[in-house]
């Protein structure tokens, strides 16, 4: 589980991009989280709102599947293709029920699922769950998975308290799988996250650099927090 040690500092809330075409359900919405101190930017056009999302990159992205102009799968698909938005959380909401087509909004790279009918109260909740997963992130903070620390404003690794050298390539796919730990990626969604979308690099690249990273924070006695899941891609475990 991620962590940062925050005394005294009350985490504020964030950007939140409300993307919902039930006029109703998007005030009640819109109402809620401001309440809570959220900066919403509501829209029911998914045109619209890979524009907004362009104009000013939010911290979260509440995406329905079924809304205007281009559909919400294709929204988050190409929010996760742009460099910018490529790490925003996106939660979906959706009346589809079926497992299909909540593998598929998984798959196409969405962090969370709620089907509607919902509580907003659940919805909330794991708004909040993810904002305190990422804000050590988004303030710059040192992240912690397990016994690895991560210090982004002076970019050292350490594990265990010993410094790990890593390279470049190394160090930005360490920080991208610990944003996110216990997260499957794909080999693709890592060479979007961290080399970005206009790369050329093979997809076997992306081994590679797993193979040096692993290296790269090795430690006698301690367990390789990166993980392989057969024929899914690679996620970071607390080890």
């Amino acid at each position: 589980m991620a962590n940062t040690k925050q005394e005294g500092a009350k985490v504020q809330a964030g950007k939140l991009l409300l993307v919902e075409d039930d006029p109703s359900l998007s005030e009640l919405l819109e109402y809620r989280f401001t309440n809570e101190g959220y900066d919403v930017r509501a829209t029911a056009d998914g045109d619209e709102a890979l524009l907004l999302a362009s104009e000013e990159v939010p911290d979260l992205v509440i995406l329905d599947w079924m809304i205007e102009g281009t559909s919400g799968i294709e929204v988050c698909r190409r929010l996760r293709r742009e460099k910018s938005t490529a790490h925003v959380p996106i939660i979906m909401l959706t009346a589809r029920e079926a497992e299909d087509d909540r593998i598929r909004g998984l798959e196409t790279g969405a962090d969370d699922y709620l089907t509607k009918p919902f509580s907003p109260r659940e919805l909330l909740a794991r708004v909040a769950a993810v904002m305190r997963r990422i804000r050590p992130v988004l303030a710059g903070e040192a992240i912690e998975v397990g016994d690895l620390k991560l210090d982004p404003v002076a970019h050292k690794v350490t594990r265990r308290g010993q410094p790990m050298k890593l390279g470049p390539t190394e160090y930005r796919l360490l920080k991208f799988l610990m944003e996110s730990p216990g997260r499957v990626f794909s080999r693709n969604q890592l060479l979007d996250g961290v080399w970005g979308t206009e790369s050329d690099i093979e997809l076997r690249t992306v081994d590679v650099h797993i193979r040096r990273l692993r290296k790269a924070i090795e430690l006698e006695g301690a367990k390789d927090p990166v993980r392989t899941v057969r024929s899914a891609g690679y996620s970071l475990e607390a080890a």
